[in-house]
Formats: structure tokens, C-alpha cells, sequence
């Protein structure tokens, strides 16, 4: 055999090994990139932690804080592409920015999971390559309703000044968020359509962080007092910031008759003990044990480059999105929301 030919075939036979060696296939070779918009927002901290769990001895993984800046999820984002990861997975800090996201990635063929902040319909069809998983934002402010419009309708002595209407206040999760948007206008739209009226006093928006909703509802104790008659909350952390605030003027505590009746979203463990003492009237459960599962389930199969539902039961809707369905909670079935949180 000449010289020439085989250098040409062990050459090529070393590059062939190479690329084989390259292929990342199995699970100890997948490598993801995970950003989460802020580690500390209560309801993302159980599905970071459900996400790592489950993901452990399957795939290595990078996760990031983004720290409420799109600008370090930025970064981020061009870290993880340049490792050439097999799949990303992205909290957005902005939704709004999905569409820069989408050209960053799309260029290195990268698929990529969005959860929880929903991009919208025209970035999400713009990628073949990507998916989203989360709710359907509507569900969660119709069950508030539902819960607020029976105890009001069980608790007549919450009408304090007699008038047959609700005077409200409401904390508002994030300016433009679309969970935010659509669980303050359905609760309100719930009320009204079961004959309920309702009268705002006010609403602020307190970007789901209970420091933020305990200055705000310190403002309105001071304004309304004893007026305030229900406090809407479009999340569970803003709804423990209320809460610390009327307690500290007398409210919700023991027998007493100061009482405002709360209602909040996401069924975190804090809330659901002030449930069992009253002190909160009922939330919405959204899993992050059940978003989590689909988060990484999905992620895992986008990586090996298969079906991204491939061995599961969940089904993409028009938007490529998979929604884990909420359930009201109560007292009446505080059992259930105890086991998305184990």
C-alpha cells in the first residue's frame, strides 16, 4: 500500500472515532444549560430544586441565577451556547425578550425549553426548536374567583359596611407579566359574573416579592383601615407580605373580630399552614413538582434529539406549549397541595 493511501485511511479513521466520541448520545454525555430568572422568588426556588432532583444522574447540567437581570441572563445564554450544549432550558427574566433569545440560539441549531414566563405566539412559532412549559394563566385567576365568590357568599359578616359589594385592594404580580394580566382581570370577571360587585380601592404592583406587598398593603392600612375588605393577590408570596402587614395592626390573629379574608396563587408550604389557621382563606395550586417533571422530561428528550414528548402524555397545544392544570385549594382538600411540595 502506498504511503500517501494510508496516512489518507488512518487519518480518516481518527477523525471518524473522533466525531464518534463527539455524539453525545448517552445520558452521561448530554450537557444542558439551565437560567433561572431569580433564585429567591419563592415558587421558582421548589421547581429549581424539583428540576435538580430529578435531573441528577442524567444529564450534567449548569444552572444559573439570573438575578432579576435579562442582562446576565444574556450572558448566560451566550456561555451555555458556546459550551455547545445539547439543550437549554429558560425562566425569562423578561418575556419580552424571547425573540433576542430565539436568535442567539437559533443560529447553533440548540433546542430550548421556555418555562413559567411565557414567550408569545409569534416567538414561539418562530423556532422550530422550541417549546414551552407552564399554565394557562386565565385558570388561575377563574379559580381565585371561584374561591372568593363562595366564602363571601358562606361569610356575610365580611360585608362590613353592609352594601352588598366587595371593596377591594390587589396586589399585582409583574407590569405586563402575562400571568399577572390575566389572573387580575379573570378574578375580577369571576366576581362580576356570579353577581358579585366589586369595588377597587386600589391596586399596586409588587413584582411577586413580599417585601414589596408588605409596603404596599403598610400604605393601604394606614389609607383604608377597616374598609378593605378583601385583598387579591396574584401570588402567594405578595399574599405572606399582606398578611405580615394587617398582622401587625391586629388583624388575622386569634379570635378577634379584625379579619380581612386573603386569597393567593401557587399553594406554597407558608401559605397553606396560615390556611390551616385561618388566617388565609385558600390559593391555586400550579405544581412545581408537575411543571418540573415536564420541564425535564422534555428537556432530556430535546437533547438526545428525540420526539420532545417522546414516552410522556403530555400534549402541545397550538403554541407548542404544555400546560400542568391548577387546582383551587381550601381548607376542604389542603391535603393536596401538601404533596406537590414533598
Amino acid at each position: 500500500m502506498n504511503k500517501a493511501i494510508f496516512s489518507f485511511l488512518i487519518i480518516s479513521l481518527f477523525l471518524l472515532i473522533s466525531c464518534s466520541n463527539n455524539t453525545k448520545t448517552a445520558d452521561d454525555e448530554i450537557e444542558l444549560g439551565i437560567t433561572i430568572y431569580r433564585y429567591d422568588d419563592s415558587f421558582i426556588s421548589f421547581m429549581r430544586r424539583n428540576i435538580e432532583t430529578m435531573l441528577n444522574g442524567k444529564a450534567k447540567f449548569i444552572m444559573n441565577d439570573s438575578e432579576n437581570d435579562q442582562v446576565k441572563q444574556n450572558d448566560q445564554v451566550d456561555a451555555a451556547i458556546q459550551r455547545n450544549v445539547n439543550a437549554l432550558a429558560i425562566n425569562l427574566v423578561d418575556p419580552a425578550s424571547a425573540s433576542f433569545m430565539i436568535n442567539k440560539i437559533r443560529p447553533a441549531g440548540i433546542p430550548v425549553i421556555f418555562f413559567n414566563k411565557e414567550p408569545s405566539k409569534e416567538d414561539m412559532l418562530s423556532y422550530d426548536k422550541a417549546w414551552y412549559v407552564g399554565t394557562l394563566s386565565e385558570e388561575s385567576g377563574n379559580m381565585q374567583g371561584d374561591i372568593v365568590v363562595k366564602a363571601w357568599k358562606e361569610n356575610t359578616s365580611w360585608d362590613k359596611n353592609g352594601d352588598g359589594k366587595i371593596q377591594y385592594v390587589l396586589l399585582k404580580g409583574e407590569a405586563g407579566h402575562p400571568d399577572a394580566e390575566a389572573r387580575t382581570e379573570r378574578i375580577k370577571a369571576v366576581l362580576t359574573d356570579n353577581g358579585i360587585e366589586i369595588e377597587q380601592l386600589d391596586e399596586q404592583t409588587a413584582n411577586w416579592d413580599i417585601l414589596q406587598a408588605q409596603t404596599a398593603a403598610d400604605s393601604w392600612i394606614e389609607k383604608y383601615g377597616n374598609d378593605i375588605e378583601f385583598i387579591f393577590s396574584n401570588n402567594d408570596a405578595m399574599a405572606l407580605g399582606a398578611l405580615k402587614s394587617i398582622q401587625k395592626e391586629g388583624y388575622n390573629i386569634g379570635d378577634n373580630n379584625k379579619f380581612i379574608p386573603i386569597v393567593g396563587v401557587d399553594a406554597i408550604p407558608e401559605i397553606i399552614e396560615e390556611i390551616k389557621k385561618g388566617t388565609v382563606v385558600g390559593t391555586v395550586l400550579q405544581s412545581p413538582k408537575d411543571q418540573a417533571q415536564a420541564i425535564v422530561d422534555m428537556l432530556l428528550n430535546a437533547a438526545k434529539g428525540q420526539d420532545v414528548l417522546a414516552g410522556t402524555e403530555y400534549k402541545l397545544d397550538d403554541v407548542k406549549a404544555v400546560r400542568v392544570p391548577y387546582r383551587a385549594i381550601t381548607l376542604e382538600n389542603i391535603n393536596e397541595a401538601a404533596e406537590a411540595y414533598k
